[in-house]
């Protein structure tokens, strides 16, 4: 019994060790992003979709959202949107995240009566279940942005709820897995981002 106990810890060390080597040491998070990500082509269109993420008990966005938000302010500066629609109700928070995400923006130049809100989803699911209800008769290109990671189920949420969008996903993951510093938080959200996956497939979501 004692053996095998010794066993099992060396070769749980061994394997932990060989992940931290793979994940430190390696471009696998930077390969791994890049597939959930899908093609980088950057398309404009007349309608760009954010959804929320996440946002702090005190109102302010989250990590996530901050991105996905100065992602969309940039995309909105080159001209071709018509309409920013942000996505996203309220979890713990005081008010909706797409609400947060709208204040960002309009600090950031976007004129205010360009952005639609839709406040009531909580979840991928949730956000393409709703926007396909907001917008399914709304005519012109629909573009999703979102972060690269992410891609991969909301981009398939959406089409499933039937609101056919364009990607165009952003470097998040494959930004912080640059350096070895970055590179833990990007796998552990991967990882995440994985399990989620597998999950919407279970359910027939995507």
């Amino acid at each position: 019994m004692l053996r095998f106990l010794y066993r099992l810890l060396r070769n749980g060390f061994a394997a932990l060790g060989l992940l931290v080597i793979v994940v430190s040491a390696s471009p696998l998070a930077s390969w791994w992003a890049r597939w959930l990500a899908g093609p980088w082509n950057d398309p404009s269109g007349d309608l760009l979709i954010v959804p929320g993420a996440d946002i702090l008990d005190d109102g302010t966005i989250g990590g996530s959202s901050y991105w996905r938000s100065l992602y969309a302010a940039r995309a909105w500066r080159e001209g071709s949107f018509q309409r920013i629609v942000f996505l996203g109700g309220k979890a713990d928070s005081t008010r909706p995240v797409a609400e947060a995400m709208r204040e960002f923006v309009t600090g950031l130049g976007v004129p205010e009566q360009v952005v639609t809100l839709e406040i009531r989803s909580r979840s991928t699911r949730e956000n393409a279940v709703e926007a396909a209800r907001l917008l399914a008769a709304t005519p012109g290109r629909k573009v999703l942005l979102t972060s690269d990671y992410h891609m991969f189920r909301a981009r398939r949420a959406f089409e499933k709820a039937g609101l056919a969008v364009l990607p165009r996903p952003f470097p998040d993951a494959i930004k912080r897995a640059t350096n070895w510093q970055g590179r833990w938080s990007a796998f552990l959200d991967l990882s995440s981002e994985t399990v989620k996956i597998l999950y919407y497939r279970a359910r027939g979501w995507i």
